[in-house]
Parts: C-alpha cells; structure tokens; sequence
C-alpha cells in the first residue's frame, strides 16, 4: 500500500535522524547521541508528541539539535528494514535486545568462558537474575547466526554502593530501582577488538537513561580502570567487594542529576 506524502516524509526524516546521529561531546552524557535539526517544524512536533524524540528547550526556545528516544531508535531501525535501507555496521551486524527465556543457557555458557572460576557467575545465580531481571540485560546478537556474541547486565536498586550480595541474591533486584549495580560485560573472544563492548555499554546506558536511572555503579580490576573510564566512568577508588578473593575498584556514571 502507498503511503501518504506526510506518512513519507515523516519516516525518512525520523530514519535520516537515526542515521546521521552523532555521540554527545557533553562530557555529562557521552551515551546520548543527538541529530542536528533540518527537519520540517510540524514533523518534529508530532514525533516529539510520539515520544519519539526530544527536544531540549533553552532560554530562547528550541536548542538547534534534538535526541531519539529508544522508541525512536526502534521505530528507525524498523523502517530501516522496510524500506530496505542499510544501518550503521555495528547496527547493521548486531541486534541489540532484551534476553529472551529461550537464551538463558547461552549467557550462562558465555559468563563462564568470559570469566575465569572464581570471578564467574554461577549457573544458578545466573538462571535466577535472567529470570528476575530479564529486562536489565542487554544482549548483542549475531545476525549472521543468531547467536549471542556478547551481553550486560545488572539489577535495579536504590542503593549506592555496590556490595557482593547483589552477585549472588536476584531478589534485591527493585524494578523501579533509581540505580543500576553492573553485574558482567561479556564479550566472546572471536568477537573482541571490534568495538561491541563499547557499543553494548553505550546502548545500555542510553536505554537506561531514557527509564530515568540516576546512576550506573560496577566494579572491575585495576587493569580495567582505563577502559571504563574512556566511557565515561569515574573511579572511586578501592572497593569494599572482595568478589573471587580479588581486589576491585569500584566505578560509577551518573545519568540523569
């Protein structure tokens, strides 16, 4: 069925958005990524109306640029493939998603060749936050196989320190939970050097900004500490965890202030 000239207009414009966005140089929110405007002002409005995007307002009115929300990001993606257009290679390689029941076993199998045995997720802890917290793992999907290639995850709490009981309890998981403790960034090794950590952390942080979380808290050797922090993380120092008998450093990414 054709398409009506407004309908067209409002979805290339919504996917020239998604394609031509850009990383925020705001050194308080590196996980946004904003699209300069150039669009029709109606267009705008309804999309805005959609929760479809955002856009900032300053003292003079409209800033010049505008960001997606992850229903945007959705909806793009979506018309992306309908109109038989190509993404963004990571995108266009990997689906970015909320686990599914069906792939439990497969992040259990990756926790434990990502991890070495005393740092590992058990195989019960990890089956009980899947099915607790399905919604506070993102996972990165081989289009090609249909395969897991990587994955984040976490629980949701009102806390702010992180403490070694959130490895192990899922039920201190709280929905609603204005933080986030990162429990493991899984990446298997054939799919390493290749920039998905850093694609997986930043589409968890952006989705988890848009649910208005305050603050992203994990822990991670000290050989790590350089890696989070080009995310944007910042290091508070030694930890209290003791995690696998192991010395951590504790690090955190506000979100929302």
């Amino acid at each position: 069925m054709k398409k009506s000239y407004e309908k067209t207009i409002k979805d290339l414009s919504l996917m020239l958005m998604y394609l031509t966005r850009q990383q925020d140089n705001n050194e308080f929110c590196r996980y946004r990524e904003l699209s300069w405007k150039g669009y029709d002002f109606d267009v705008l409005e309804k999309l805005e109306k959609e929760e479809l995007l955002w856009q900032p307002r300053g003292r003079r009115g409209y800033d010049k640029y505008l960001y997606l929300t992850e229903a945007g990001r959705n909806v793009a993606q979506e018309l992306l493939e309908q109109y038989g257009f190509s993404d963004k290679p990571m995108q266009e390689k990997f689906e970015f998603r909320t686990i599914k029941e069906e792939e439990i076993e497969q992040a259990v199998t990756i926790e434990q060749i990502c991890f070495p045995p005393n740092e590992a997720c058990s195989a019960e802890h990890m089956r009980e936050r899947i099915k607790v917290a399905a919604d506070l793992f993102l996972v990165a999907v081989d289009k090609e196989n249909g395969q897991i290639a990587g994955f984040l995850n976490g629980i949701a709490t009102n806390e702010y320190m992180f403490r070694d009981e959130f490895f192990t309890d899922a039920l201190l998981h709280q929905p609603d939970g204005r933080n986030i403790m990162l429990l493991g960034l899984d990446v298997l090794p054939e799919y390493r050097k290749q920039g998905l950590a850093h694609e997986i952390m930043y589409q968890y942080l952006r989705r988890e900004g848009d649910r208005d979380r305050k603050m992203i808290t994990l822990t991670c050797l000290k050989s790590k500490v350089k890696f989070y922090h080009k995310m944007g993380f910042n290091d508070r120092g030694v930890s209290d965890s003791t995690w696998g008998n192991e010395e951590w450093h504790e690090m955190t990414y506000d979100l929302n202030m």
